[in-house]
């Protein structure tokens, strides 16, 4: 009974909570004339957001690798009613582009007003297989490149009074088995960005940043890659595009889309840890797994 309570008393207080503070009053309009740059926005959520923001008015900087796709995406902006829409394509593991990409935003509209870090580089879903050099390439593109970018980005958002959100991942809260090298990471993205947004307080910088902790998400790449494992199907990536901008418009710490998805394995881990392995095991159907 008294473990019943621990969980279910926490429980209770988040869906208060979460009643009370979900009176949003985003409005479109609010992006309107916005200068943003969307990174891994080829495809997927990065893709719909370059959409959202097209139709809410702002100017649009996209970023990916694969230039064919970047153009596709910034022709349909434009006839979505963006205010402008510009791409830069390449590979994040080179952290030139990072500066170059800051750089071009200044010289296309003098500023910039938000910052959508969003791009992934490829993984797979499966045990750890030891690859200590897949890693470091993943934490370079998944991590470092997201620093060097903010840190470049910082100066022109410091001007406006901006904001940084930073696409994350339950897996970057709660160790979730056959994604380590991901998991490593995400976890990275909320340790750097959680203590430097108390800088930034600390020091009266007017710059927000928003850690968006998303679940399973119904883009190509997930459900190519954990579909034959997955006991639900994924949230609708257009949904979730949508509620990352809303939430950097509103300057929120921290996103949880699908919310209950995201927030019960983060109840039980602090709340009752011991049935974190049965209540993971049960989500996942782990005996699709093979080792390579």
């Amino acid at each position: 009974m008294g473990l019943l309570l621990k969980i279910l008393v926490p429980f209770v207080g988040l869906v208060l909570a979460f009643c009370f503070y979900s009176k949003e009053d985003f409005k479109p309009e609010m992006m309107k004339g916005k200068r943003v740059i969307v990174t891994g926005a080829s495809t997927g959520i990065g893709e719909q957001m370059a959409y959202h923001l097209a139709r809410m008015g702002a100017h649009v900087l996209i970023t990916a690798r694969t230039e064919a796709k970047l153009q596709k995406v910034v022709t349909w902006c434009l006839e979505l009613g963006a205010a402008s829409a510009h791409y830069m394509y390449g590979s994040m593991e080179d952290m030139a582009l990072a500066e170059d990409v800051v750089k071009e935003a200044k010289r296309l509209w003098g500023g910039l007003d938000m910052l959508i870090l969003n791009h992934i580089g490829y993984t797979y879903f499966n045990y750890f297989d030891g690859d200590v050099e897949h890693l470091r390439k993943l934490l370079e593109i998944n991590f470092l490149s997201y620093v060097a970018m903010t840190v470049s980005a910082l100066p022109v958002l410091k001007e406006s009074g901006g904001s940084i959100l930073v696409v994350s991942s339950t897996a970057g809260k709660v160790g979730i088995p056959f994604v380590a090298p991901y998991s490593a990471t995400k976890f990275a993205l909320d340790g750097f960005f959680s203590s430097l947004r108390q800088e930034l307080i600390i020091e009266n910088i007017n710059v927000s940043i928003t850690l968006c902790i998303l679940g399973h998400i119904a883009t190509e790449t997930a459900e190519k890659t954990v579909s034959h494992v997955m006991q639900k199907p994924g949230a609708p990536k257009e949904e979730c595009a949508l509620e990352i901008i809303k939430s950097g418009a509103l300057r929120k710490r921290e996103l949880y889309y699908p919310y209950a998805a995201v927030r019960i394995p983060l109840l039980i881990r602090d709340w009752a840890p011991e049935f974190l392995d049965s209540f993971t095991r049960n989500r996942l159907n782990v005996e699709n797994v093979k080792r390579s």
